[in-house]
């Protein structure tokens, strides 16, 4: 299916105006959602009920205030509302360019995607080129859904993203942790550098992990519509300390010759002699109705994991 533009905007820098499509970086999909429900099986309705006499009130009835002194509130019109939240601007209005690296990846928030629209893939075009060869990215200011808005607008492998930012006072500073310093010495520094280097990529492959949890819970539910009985698993050892205390270096050394183990072990090797005689495992039922899903475009598994 073809990507779905949600705004047409226009990224402005200089006296150089860009029309763009927006579009969603990400969906969120990840998430399986449970359904509250009464013991026989009926769904339950949510209700905000009055503090003062316990009754039910409607959502017709109900007004928005700002409490400004314990249990004191300053009540707001839905007009009064309405003139409190900043007037949309179709608009991305670039206000400096600075280093790609510059802004720490803590002040990130939502991500979406920029394409040129009728008429603008020559200055796209050239913006994301002149901020690839700059090794730079744009800051601009956007209002959007009734909220003004910094952002990093930067150039990716295919074209522009669009990086809403968190404002100073919506990020924490570790400082509020008092954090102990403590000096580590050569042979630790040293022991900690070869670990570093032996397990190190040289890029990120997003493709490289999936979500386990999610994988686990869409079995565990598949059992559960097969009328089998969901058994909770024994909890492992993390290989936690806790307040023992260990030879730092001799830890590090004891890591390296562990990866370096694994990594001269040939993959065929690594299979426990126990598992290799075990039978095959038998096809989950949940398998066979993921399949036939997928032959038709996937829709009640889709359809299940968004409940």
């Amino acid at each position: 299916m073809a990507a779905r533009s949600i705004a047409s905007l226009s990224l402005s820098f200089g006296l150089v105006s860009i029309p763009v499509k927006l579009y969603s970086a990400t969906e969120n999909s990840a998430t399986v959602r449970f359904n509250m429900l009464a013991k026989d099986g009926a769904r339950l309705k949510q209700q905000y009920v009055s503090e003062k006499d316990g009754q039910p009130v409607e959502r017709a009835e109900m007004v928005k205030g700002y409490e400004f002194e314990k249990d004191r509130f300053v009540i707001f019109q839905p007009d009064e509302l309405k003139a409190l939240q900043e007037s949309p601007s179709h608009t991305i209005d670039i206000v400096a360019f600075i280093p790609e690296k510059a802004v720490d990846p803590i002040f990130y928030d939502k991500a979406y995607f920029l394409a040129p629209d009728k008429r603008g893939a020559k200055p796209y075009n050239l913006l994301l080129e002149a901020m690839r060869q700059s090794g730079r990215c744009a800051l601009a200011r956007w209002a959007w859904k009734a909220k003004q808005y910094v952002v990093q607008v930067r150039p990716a492998e295919d074209g522009l993203v669009l990086q809403q930012l968190l404002y100073a006072d919506e990020v924490r500073s570790m400082k509020e942790l008092d954090i102990e310093k403590i000096a580590v010495s050569p042979a630790e520094l040293k022991l900690a550098m070869q670990l570093i280097e032996q397990i190190s990529e040289d890029s990120y492959d997003p493709t490289m992990f999936e979500d386990e949890e999610k994988k686990r819970i869409l079995a565990a539910i598949d059992e559960k519509i097969a009328g089998k009985h969901i058994v909770a698993n024994e909890p492992h050892e993390t290989g936690s300390t806790g307040g023992q205390v260990i030879d730092l270096v001799e830890a590090l050394r004891a890591s390296l010759g562990a990866r370096g183990a694994a990594r001269a072990t040939p993959a065929a090797k690594v299979v426990a002699p126990a598992a290799a005689a075990a039978e095959p495992p038998k096809e989950r039922k949940g398998v066979k109705r993921a399949a036939k899903a997928e032959a038709v475009a996937e829709a009640p598994t889709r359809a299940r994991a968004k409940k």
